[in-house]
């Protein structure tokens, strides 16, 4: 089980500003900080972390690394999704189905760290 994902930034007072907004929609409403940034813990699951690096050197975004949010309808998608971008983030996939799995939609936040909003199949 994955107890939380972390990613990193280099200007931890926007990355903040960002993600509480982001988080708040997806209902954690304590965010609580650490030494070098700040936690996202959800009422069930992983919880999510924005940190400085710890060895000081710049943060980058991890090729190929990516984390999904779960989100309790498309609509949330959606949502979440459009505040996401006006807040900042790019555009990496528009929500959608994708496949039959489900609703999804896709953005790189402001460091430019690949996240995804998720409604698995949904009106099941």
């Amino acid at each position: 089980m994955i107890a939380y994902q972390m990613v990193g930034t280099n200007d931890l007072g926007r990355a903040k500003a960002f993600y509480d907004e982001i988080m708040a929609m997806l209902g954690v409403t304590e965010p609580r900080p650490t030494p070098k940034g700040v936690m996202y813990p959800f009422a069930q699951g992983p919880g999510f972390a924005v940190t400085k690096t710890h060895n000081g050197e710049p943060a980058t975004f991890g090729n190929g690394a990516m984390t999904a949010f779960a989100c309790g309808s498309p609509q949330q998608v959606a949502e979440v999704h459009a505040r996401a971008l006006a807040l900042g983030a790019v555009d990496e996939g528009a929500p959608g189905d994708r496949g039959g799995f489900g609703c999804f939609a896709y953005f790189r936040d402001l460091d430019g760290n690949k996240l995804a909003l998720a409604c698995f199949n949904p009106g099941r």
